[in-house]
């Protein structure tokens, strides 16, 4: 089993707390993404559940054992990194079979795990090489395979595809999702601030903000029914626009909410504005309206004919859609 369990969890530097005092419970094999803003603790988070950082206060469980005071290597964690973290002077198989050596594991159990692993993520021909003669790609692909072929209990990603170009990002965040569905029963916690791996590979997102847990749910929850201001407004990309003032009062709101799928142009639309720019993203076009009732939003419109910058129109909330929030950032019934 490998339930990770985060009780009253506290990080302190010095006087500086980080973390406060955070409660979470994920289940035996879940996909878990952490995602927040730059400061907000998630990377600590992890750090604390790989036994990088010590744990302030409360208590850190995975499989039903206490963590605290365990050493990272005894935690049956396993930790991919931003920068790779490979040895340059050892090869590929070197680099993977490392860890294991340390364990003092048999010769023969070092190579098959090895093995397995290269083969399960297509780098079997990438055995003999060194890290400076792989791509980017294929260097994260074998940090995935060190960390594959220790069989642990938990994978824990801080931000692993944060060092690649678009195209490789696509593919390895394709290989991570395989590799937890080949990998079911294996925990698996990811840190990013990528809103697309978040919304794609998580069976549920824990959402940040300065070191407190604002909303944990499935993406889809966190889109479609955020618990605060704060998620509306990080959740989603574009973000959410979000209206104050007149416009808000009238609806009995300190602030509303609308997606810039939930807009349309339409003659009779009580929001009038001029377009500033047109983003045509080829299955997508994103116009940037400014308008005297919302202000700037941002609405999605079909591709096709774009509207130049300068055009003027109007525009219609979805009414179903909206999403109201009160003063405390707190939605509204």
């Amino acid at each position: 089993m490998a339930r990770v369990e985060l009780q009253a969890v506290r990080k302190s530097f010095g006087t500086v707390d980080v973390i406060h005092g955070i409660d979470l419970d994920l289940a035996s094999g879940e996909f878990v993404v952490f995602v927040g803003p730059s400061g907000c603790g998630k990377s600590t988070l992890l750090r604390m559940i790989a036994g990088l950082e010590d744990i302030s206060g409360g208590e850190l469980r995975i499989g039903g054992e206490k963590m605290n005071d365990v050493l990272p290597a005894k935690r049956g964690c396993a930790m991919v990194f931003q920068s790779y973290a490979l040895y340059p002077h050892m090869t590929v198989r070197e680099n993977m079979a490392f860890g294991l050596e340390q364990a003092r594991l048999s010769k023969r159990e070092i190579e098959e795990r090895v093995t397995q692993s290269a083969r399960m993520l297509q780098i079997d021909h990438l055995m003999d090489r060194k890290p400076k003669a792989l791509s980017g790609g294929q260097r994260q692909r074998v940090a995935i395979g060190r960390a594959i072929s220790r069989q642990p209990r938990v994978f824990l990603f801080d931000e692993p595809l944060s060092n690649l170009d678009a195209a490789l990002r696509v593919d390895t965040r394709i290989e991570i999702a395989a590799l937890h569905h080949r990998l079911h029963d294996t925990t698996m916690i990811y840190v990013t601030h990528d809103q697309v791996e978040a919304m794609t590979l998580a069976d549920r997102i824990v959402v940040l903000n300065a070191g407190k847990v604002e909303q944990v749910g499935t993406p889809m929850d966190l889109y479609e029914r955020p618990a605060s201001r704060f998620v509306a407004s990080f959740i989603g990309s574009p973000r959410m626009n979000l209206i104050e003032g007149a416009t808000a009062e009238a609806m009995g709101a300190a602030c509303v909410g609308i997606r810039p799928e939930h807009l349309h142009v339409a003659q009779d639309g009580p929001w009038a504005g001029k377009v500033v720019m047109a983003e045509a993203l080829g299955s997508d076009t994103f116009l940037h309206v400014e308008t005297a009732e919302a202000g700037r939003v941002v609405v999605r419109i079909p591709p096709g004919e774009t509207p130049t910058p300068g055009t003027a129109l109007h525009l219609a909330p979805d009414a179903a859609r909206l999403h109201r929030f009160g003063a405390d950032g707190a939605p509204l019934a």
